[in-house]
């Protein structure tokens, strides 16, 4: 079992940037892959990123356009999406995800999800 917990959302100025950060309960957090989804009002839940297990590969949503980044501190079950450029439309709630399978983790998510955190971007 994984508990995860995001934190670090806000409202922001177009332009500014955040970092979210999700924390991992358990001592097998370096055996998971780590994704962020978002969901904006009235739409679909969407892949933001993912990272695998020991940190070696990324995935981005084609939309982020090289503004977001994720990281992980494997020693402090956590896990970072940092969001800079922000716009408008990064307005969603923001969820992270853990799996044991990387390759699958940007399509479905994972087995485990978080109660999300807010992003509001200000035009």
């Amino acid at each position: 079992q994984v508990q995860l917990v995001e934190s670090g959302g806000g409202l922001v100025q177009a332009g500014g940037s955040l970092r979210l950060s999700c924390a991992a309960s358990g001592r097998t957090f370096s055996r998971y892959a780590m994704g962020w989804f978002r969901q904006a009002p009235g739409k679909e839940r969407e892949f933001v990123a993912a990272i695998s297990s020991r940190g070696a590969s990324t995935t981005y949503a084609d939309s982020m356009n090289g503004r977001f980044t994720i990281s992980r501190d494997n020693a402090k079950n956590t896990v970072y999406l940092q969001m800079n450029s922000l716009k408008p439309e990064d307005t969603a709630v923001y969820y992270c995800t853990a799996a044991l399978t990387y390759n699958t983790i940007m399509v479905h998510g994972g087995d485990y999800w978080g109660q999300g955190t807010q992003v509001t971007v200000s035009s």
